[in-house]
């Protein structure tokens, strides 16, 4: 090492801590430490329920008003304006903004279905019959009214980028439950059928934030290798991988001797996971073990690599392997015309996969430790967006988020119940309402955790993923 190389390092901040000894280095070296203890060694607040989450995420926001909030009212009062003392003026989107509200009935039938009899759509003809499994809460609402904070806000607990999601708070805050598999791994579809307003997505949805980037979500890749550079380079095998990784590792390791940064920590249990992975993964996202029975449950697009229905496949498969947290992205779910035509060829794309998802880990006894979340967003207005009177299949509907439906199952939630009402307009929350952070501190609570007491240190705050606002657990829907 140079002499200038050294003289930096004298004046870096962590090496003046490092050599400060017993006085304030080793004060400022507890307070460091103590949430990574806490990462290391989980101390769950309360018995868990669920040890791992699936979570699928229906970007673009699905209709609650055309798939689970039946509203037969609306028919009577099609083509009518939306009475004010209804709107109240609230917030509404550029797009509709001074415009007539008019009110639009959905055109697809409803049926009570299960033995709980909870209304579903025609369009969920498989996953209506776990009717039963299910905990629909109709009265979730939201703060953001456009996609991007939207989405950041339900993924992250904050609508501006920067804050952990929630897949790497539980992987800080539980550590890990497979040490060959990442503890987060993100699913996104390479395919959907809706191919109109598809926002992208962001690795800001999977990210860090703030807390250790060892933390972060795994993206596996829907072409090639599942996961970026898992095969070994043309003239490379596994034994000079390893040795070239023992190198790096002796290199880091005296580096962050000197340094003290606990990134290159981080570094190094991440190249020790991708070495891991080469064995791991390959054998994860092999399904020619799959029985026809079983690829038969998630529908005919299963051996499509990419598509909604293999994801799923996969979930399970890392659900069995412990997995900690899973999470599916489906785009395509904004429908601001021609919604009855998109939404149609939405809802095939993931009803018989959920359907199938959901069957298959009850036969194997996971449900009912896997939480399974099913959500977009936000919702859509009652009102429509460029209705045609003369084609009653024409329409769409505006960005909503004064009331949506999300749902549960399993990881001990009770099953066959409707939480919260909405007005019959299904614009309003009337009763139970749930906000995205007391969804959030009910996941949280179902794996065993205070959303209260996971925190961060992070400029001059104890951060945490339902932030400084009041929330709640919605005890309600617990088993």
């Amino acid at each position: 090492m140079n002499t200038f190389q050294t003289f930096c390092d004298k004046l870096n901040r962590r090496q003046f801590i490092k050599n400060a000894g017993m006085g304030l280095g080793s004060v400022a070296l507890s307070g460091m430490m103590k949430p990574l203890v806490a990462a290391a060694q989980p101390d769950l607040h309360f018995p868990a329920k669920a040890k791992r989450i699936i979570f699928l995420f229906m970007a673009g926001a699905p209709s609650q008003l055309d798939l689970f909030d039946y509203k037969p009212s609306l028919e009577k009062l099609h083509g009518q304006p939306l009475p004010k003392e209804i709107s109240r003026g609230q917030r509404v989107t550029v797009m509709t903004h001074g415009k007539d509200q008019v009110i639009c009935a959905s055109v697809f039938k409803f049926a009570p279905q299960g033995q709980s009899g909870l209304m579903m759509s025609e369009l969920l003809p498989h996953l209506s019959q776990h009717a039963d499994d299910i905990c629909m809460i109709k009265s979730t609402h939201t703060n953001a009214i456009n996609h991007d904070p939207a989405k950041t806000f339900f993924c992250t607990g904050s609508e501006m980028p920067g804050g952990a999601s929630m897949g790497s708070w539980l992987s800080y805050g539980l550590g890990s439950l497979n040490r060959d598999l990442p503890d987060f791994v993100v699913l996104s579809s390479a395919f959907w059928s809706g191919k109109v307003n598809v926002q992208a997505l962001y690795h800001r949805l999977w990210g860090t934030g703030f807390l250790p980037t060892k933390h972060q979500g795994i993206a596996f890749q829907s072409v090639g290798d599942p996961v970026l550079f898992l095969s070994n380079p043309s003239g490379v095998d596994n034994k000079v991988r390893h040795k070239m990784l023992d190198f790096v590792a002796r290199v880091n390791a005296e580096q962050e001797a000197v340094t003290g940064d606990p990134e290159i920590r981080t570094s190094m249990a991440q190249q020790e996971m991708a070495f891991r992975m080469q064995m791991s993964v390959p054998e994860l996202t092999d399904l020619s073990g799959e029985s026809e029975a079983t690829l038969e449950l998630y529908g005919p697009e299963v051996g499509q690599t990419g598509s909604f229905a293999r994801n799923c496949l996969l979930a399970r498969r890392m659900a069995e392997r412990d997995v900690r947290f899973v999470q599916l992205f489906h785009r395509g779910w904004d429908h601001h015309r021609q919604l009855p035509t998109h939404l149609r060829g939405q809802a095939r794309d993931v009803d018989q996969p959920i359907a199938g998802l959901l069957t298959d880990l009850k036969q194997r006894g996971l449900l009912e430790d896997t939480l399974v979340v099913f959500a977009g967003e936000f919702g859509r207005t009652t009102y429509a967006q460029d209705l045609n009177e003369k084609d009653r299949f024409d329409y769409g509907r505006d960005h909503h988020p004064r009331c949506f439906t999300t749902w549960m199952a399993g990881g001990g939630i009770k099953g066959g119940i409707s939480y919260g009402e909405t007005d019959e307009f299904s614009y309003n929350v009337t009763k139970d309402p749930v906000h995205v952070r007391d969804l959030h501190a009910t996941i949280f609570h179902q794996l065993g955790i205070d959303h209260n007491k996971l925190v961060f240190p992070y400029q001059g705050l104890d951060q945490k993923l339902t932030g400084v606002e009041d929330a709640h657990v919605v005890r309600d829907v617990i088993a």
